[in-house]
């Protein structure tokens, strides 16, 4: 079962989406034509979300899995609708598949809400207007489909969205704005990614915040 952290209501605050300028950490540079892609990281953590060393990202993902950070994020328009992104066709893991607004990991000492607003304006084409924390969980979920395991201590964030997605098509197939009935219908009908009713659970008291009672 995953085991749920959500943030009380007073340290529900609003952040702004400028920090993302403050990142210590580094990207790896894009490797030159013909050259191996470089090697990603992602931080290690022990059973109480502290870091504890670093692993690279396939290698923590493939069976029996190593605990890492990661982060996802729930972006809604004024309307109170949830944008869901579908993961490109060429990604190794979960390809195809329906998922909340973006989902990644920090860098090596990245800021969780850092990188989430970083990463959803690399994937997403916008930044967030704004991201507020919703929480932790903790999860240990098998992908039957490709083999490979999730085990995060994941970092949720909600918040708005007020410019159209302009999404990388390296990361991203396809977005939907959807009403909570329409994600009810949606989901019946098409594949979503193995963490998804589990981080989109977890940060309901948060998407409730943002996005209304009607969720």
């Amino acid at each position: 079962m995953p085991e749920i952290r959500p943030t009380s209501q007073t340290q529900f605050a609003e952040q702004s989406a400028a920090a993302s300028s403050s990142s210590p950490s580094v990207p790896p540079a894009a490797p030159a034509q013909g050259s191996p892609a470089p090697e990603i990281l992602l931080e290690l953590v022990d059973d109480d979300g502290v870091t504890i060393g670093t692993a690279e990202k396939l290698s923590a993902h493939q069976q029996p899995g190593r605990l890492h950070r990661a982060f996802s994020v729930f972006l809604f328009d004024r309307q109170g609708r949830l944008l869901l992104q579908r993961r490109a066709l060429g990604k190794y893991h979960s390809p195809g598949v329906w998922s909340n607004t973006c989902c990644g990991h920090p860098y090596p000492d990245e800021p969780p809400f850092v990188a989430a607003a970083r990463r959803t304006a690399e994937e997403i084409g916008v930044a967030p207007a704004l991201l507020c924390e919703a929480g932790t969980v903790r999860y240990d979920l098998p992908d039957e489909t490709s083999g490979l395991i999730e085990r995060e201590w994941n970092h949720l964030f909600v918040g708005l969205v007020t410019a159209p997605p302009a999404p990388n098509p390296d990361e991203v197939d396809d977005t939907r704005f959807v009403t909570a009935e329409e994600l009810k219908a949606l989901e019946a009908e098409k594949p979503f990614s193995v963490w998804f009713r589990t981080v989109f659970e977890a940060a309901l008291p948060g998407i409730r915040e943002i996005a209304g009672r009607d969720w």
